[in-house]
């Protein structure tokens, strides 16, 4: 089977940004790029030049930092937004800027009174604007998740006649199901004369708990662009999780790949949480501090045999470091006498159930038994 390199971008310091209280520090910024550099992500898009002097600063400095990358930066369909997007990116190697305009009729009625046809109009004329002032042109396509689907190739098809190079279809809302995405993303590509001049790029959010999932099939459907941000940041429920996106890729065996390295993920994935005071969940995907953590007992006597029984990932290959199994009143005689033997706690192993016995009693009343628990146990248990 011929696989198909996909590219893939992040919006950490952009759309992962916008999520409430999420603001970051230019060095944090800068040093949240430089390690993306490292995971070996194509695109970094650095942030909303014209929104603030502060967002200029940062595309601007992140532009200089990034070699390899290529560095974007964001703007609305408005000559003054993508002039000072080519500004900001002046120093990039690989400058691109992306500008957009609401492509569903909620959007085009509600949020911007106007019709499809002025819409196609405005998008035309300012890819065409953008694309004599930048060599790539990313256009996106708000709420295509909700947009009726020929109109959808209608914008597609004229967006790529004024230049674009990038096509970004993203389900702005989180409203789709994988099964729609799919197929819109399909009917795109099988539908549009000049799609061949251009790719596709999905962008999607986690409203219902499946920008993943959408993201995934998107690629599936043909596009050749993935985008998220690390730990799954930005507003409301957020955005496809960069690592879910990665480890997916890498994990399943499917007709497209990426080329990170993903021994960076759990390094980045801290770096962004502390540098946005954002705490990850402890059963988040991938980076969640439980991600590999077992406390059932079948579960660990068969992690103690080999983790492939009960682990997809090797935590090794993202750099995560291993933690101990934990101890609760669902562990059993494996997991304990691992970790007696760990702590070099002397037993008999004749007397090893009366151990086990006062470790479940002990278990039943706190809902981890640790270290220090256990050794405290093991020698009130010693003293008798």
């Amino acid at each position: 089977m011929n696989k198909k390199k996909i590219d893939i971008f992040d919006t950490t310091l952009r759309d992962g940004e916008q999520g409430p209280g999420c603001l970051l520090t230019l060095q944090s910024k800068l040093e949240i790029a430089e390690q993306l550099e490292f995971l070996g992500v194509d695109i970094i898009e650095a942030g909303f030049p014209v929104s603030s002097p502060a967002d200029f600063k940062a595309v601007q400095e992140v532009s200089k930092l990034i070699k390899n990358a290529k560095v974007c930066a964001l703007a609305r369909a408005r000559e003054l937004d993508i002039d000072i997007a080519v500004d900001a990116l002046k120093n990039a190697v690989c400058p691109r800027v992306q500008l957009g305009i609401g492509t569903s009729d909620i959007h085009i009625k509600n949020k911007f009174n106007s019709t499809r046809d002025e819409i196609l109009a405005v998008a035309f004329k300012m890819v065409r604007y953008a694309s004599k002032k930048i060599e790539e042109v990313q256009f996106f396509a708000e709420d295509a998740g909700r947009a009726d689907n020929l109109f959808l190739a209608k914008m597609v098809e004229n967006v790529i006649d004024a230049g674009a190079k990038v096509v970004n279809l993203p389900d702005t809302n989180g409203f789709c199901t994988p099964f729609e995405y799919y197929e819109k993303i399909k009917f795109v590509i099988d539908t549009v004369p000049n799609i061949h001049k251009a790719k596709i790029s999905v962008h999607c959010h986690n409203d219902l708990g499946m920008a993943t999932a959408n993201t995934i099939v998107g690629l599936l459907a043909g596009a050749s662009q993935a985008e998220g941000t690390v730990n799954g940041v930005g507003e409301r429920a957020g955005n496809a999780a960069l690592e879910e996106i990665i480890m997916t890729l890498m994990i399943k065996d499917l007709p497209v790949y990426t080329t990170v390295n993903p021994i960076y993920i759990s390094k980045l994935s801290k770096m962004v949480e502390r540098a946005m005071s954002n705490d990850v969940q402890a059963n988040k995907a991938i980076v969640g501090r439980n991600a590999f953590a077992h406390s059932s007992g079948i579960h660990q006597d068969g992690v103690l045999k080999d983790r492939s029984n009960y682990e997809i990932i090797d935590p090794a290959m993202i750099g995560f470091e291993l933690p101990d199994l934990i101890l609760t009143a669902r562990s059993g005689r494996a997991a304990l006498k691992n970790r007696m033997q760990t702590l070099d706690i002397q037993f008999v192993e004749k007397e090893f159930e009366l151990y086990y016995d006062c470790f479940l009693r002990l278990a039943d009343t706190k809902s981890i038994v640790t270290d220090a628990d256990l050794v405290d146990l093991c020698h009130d248990i010693n003293k008798r």
